[in-house]
């Protein structure tokens, strides 16, 4: 998947949190969002903070279908409020598809 369609099809896909995201799609958008991010925090913060709010729904959905091409339920998601949950969740969503 190149990274055009990865960001197209997380924005097509904004809140469905069913299916799944195979691995090019979610680590272009995990790469699309935080670059865009970073750049507008650098420059115009409050377009950054309304650009993270715009996303942080897409966010979700695409790593929700990612944990389900791992085979794994969408709720793992909240084990990432913790500190080291963050790591098993960066693991899984590394994992090859199923």
């Amino acid at each position: 998947m190149a990274f055009q369609d990865a960001i197209k099809v997380c924005f097509q896909k904004y809140i469905e949190f069913n299916g799944k995201a195979k691995r090019p799609e979610f680590w272009y958008w995990v790469a699309f969002t935080f670059v865009v991010s970073f750049l507008f925090s650098m420059f115009l913060p409050i377009i950054g903070m309304v650009f993270s709010l715009a996303v942080f729904l897409p966010s979700i959905s695409v790593a929700v279908r990612r944990l389900h091409d791992v085979g794994m339920s969408g709720w793992w998601l909240l084990i990432g409020l913790t500190g080291i949950g963050l790591l098993v969740l960066i693991f899984f969503w590394a994992q090859k598809g199923k």
